[in-house]
This record gives C-alpha cells, structure tokens and sequence, in this order.
C-alpha cells in the first residue's frame, strides 16, 4: 500500500473505531477515550506498516528524534474532541498526513460522521464557487477578533464549524469559501487539511502570507489561511490591513 492510500485507509479506519466507540453506553468519558483510543490505534498501525518512520501525534511525548528523520507522520487522532463528545456533531475529524524532506506528501482527513475520507489517494474536486459573500469558515466557540474585522473588511460572512479538519474539509466541499485561523494551533491541527487542500489546488499560507511549514523543532502552528485561490490576494490583503 502507497504512503496516500495508507493515510486513507488508518484515517477511515480510525474514523470508524471513533463513530463505534461514540455509540458504547458504559464509556464515562468519550472524549478521553477517545483520544486515547485512536491515538493507540494510528501509533500500533504505523508502527507495523512503516516502523522506519517518525511519528508526530497530538497524544504523544514529542520524539525529538523525528528533526532527523526524512519521513515523519504528523497525526491528530481525533480533532474536535469537543464536537465529538456531543451526540449528533458530525464537525470533528481523524487527520494523518506525511511530511518527506521539509513537505508534506501524502494526507487523509476523515470526517466519520459524514461518511467521507478526503485524501491524496483520490484527490477532491473543488466545486466551482458561488457568487454571493465570502463564506469564511471560524470556530462555532471563539472566532477569533482579527477574523471577525477581515470578514467586515471584504463583505464576508462567518460560518461556524467545530474543528479544523472540518473547516478546511468545508472549503474543499464548496460549504465555504475560506478558512482563517488566528490564535494558537499545532501541526497536527493543520498537516494533514493541508496536505489535501493543496493537492485539489487550494491555497494555504500563514496569515501574512509566508509558507506552512511542519516538522520544525516547536510544533507549534498558531495561524492559517486556506482558501480558493482567486481569494487568497484579497484575503491576504484585508488580513494586512487589519493587522495595521
């Protein structure tokens, strides 16, 4: 199996063990469990199918030994703890991506309770866009104060959604037309939405424009745009502006 159809295949799998796990009545806390679960489950299948690699987890003591390796898996075992701790949420995401020599390859976003795993293995087709506002995708708990003065700035208009695979998710389906973050992430939140967003051509930068760059020594990843690219001008420009 090649490094994009295995992303495909432990993200929809993980998604499945996640949406059976949801439905046990005697668990006390899902979302821990959940986090935990999947988490194992990635870090055991990996291990097995690619046990040259490095490992990057969101559940996991960081390996520093992964700043020298030419192949690390970057994962977040369940993203959107929140959304999935909440019976009928479908906004919350299983991401693993592979980041080779300073880029990410390969990538896979599974959204379990939607039925749908978006990859490099099949590549998504953007659909064509819709004239109206620019639909900007932020957190249905804290959008952040910059994104809510971009929005005022290019006659956008808010879309709330759970986690950040969603988000991202939400732009490739044609559900939105942007996402902008602002205030704190790490690569696992990011690697593997934008692993698949710029293979279906979308763009995808920090805020002011510079690359996204992973696998570095502080995970840490605070701020993103991923959005279609006839956008990215505007929304990078509003962004600068209200930056001033």
């Amino acid at each position: 199996m090649d490094d994009h159809l295995l992303a495909h295949d432990l993200a929809g799998r993980a998604g499945d063990r996640l949406l059976a796990l949801r439905e046990q009545p005697d668990v006390l806390d899902v979302r821990a469990a959940g986090d935990r679960s999947s988490h194992e489950f990635l870090a055991a299948e990996l291990a097995s199918a690619r046990s040259a690699d490095a490992v990057l987890s969101e559940e996991a003591v960081d390996d520093r030994s992964r700043l020298a390796a030419d192949r690390v898996w970057i994962v977040d075992p369940l993203d959107g703890t929140r959304e999935y701790g909440e019976p009928g949420r479908t906004d919350w995401a299983v991401h693993v991506a592979l980041w080779e020599r300073g880029e990410l390859t390969a990538g896979a976003v599974a959204l379990p309770a939607q039925g749908r795993v978006l990859s490099t293995a099949e590549v998504p087709t953007v659909p064509a866009a819709d004239a109206g506002r620019i639909r900007i995708a932020v957190s249905r708990t804290r959008a952040p104060l910059l994104v809510t003065k971009l929005a005022e700035l290019v006659d956008g208009e808010l879309m709330q959604i759970g986690s950040a695979g969603a988000k991202v998710a939400a732009v490739m389906l044609g559900q939105v037309d942007a996402y902008v973050h602002a205030g704190g992430q790490y690569e696992w939140d990011s690697a593997a939405p934008v692993a698949v967003a710029r293979a279906a051509g979308l763009h995808t930068s920090r805020l002011d424009g510079s690359p996204l760059r992973y696998n570095q020594p502080d995970p840490l990843l605070p701020d993103l745009v991923v959005c279609r690219p006839e956008l990215a001008e505007t929304l990078l420009d509003g962004l600068a502006r209200v930056d001033r």
